[in-house]
């Protein structure tokens, strides 16, 4: 396994990580490695363009308005 070392960590996180670690039953250094690796196992986020991407078409808001009735007020549509 590799190692890593994280300086300039605020003592607040520090006193935090120590504090989870003992309520857990286990070491600060095993603390942190067991949040790395909660953090990064994680399913990745989609991002607000893929979410976009993936909403199925569903009509055309102005054709569908128009149709009903509804007049618009905007010179584009």
């Amino acid at each position: 396994m590799a190692d890593l070392s994280v300086r300039g960590v605020d003592e607040t996180v520090v006193r935090a990580l120590k504090e989870r670690a003992a309520a857990h039953g286990r070491g600060a250094e095993a603390e942190h490695r067991e949040s790395l690796a909660a953090a990064l196992q994680r399913p990745r986020r989609k991002s607000f363009a893929e979410v976009l991407a993936s909403m199925p078409p569903v009509g055309n808001d102005a054709a569908d308005l128009a149709s009903s009735g509804v007049r618009l007020n905007n010179p584009f549509v």
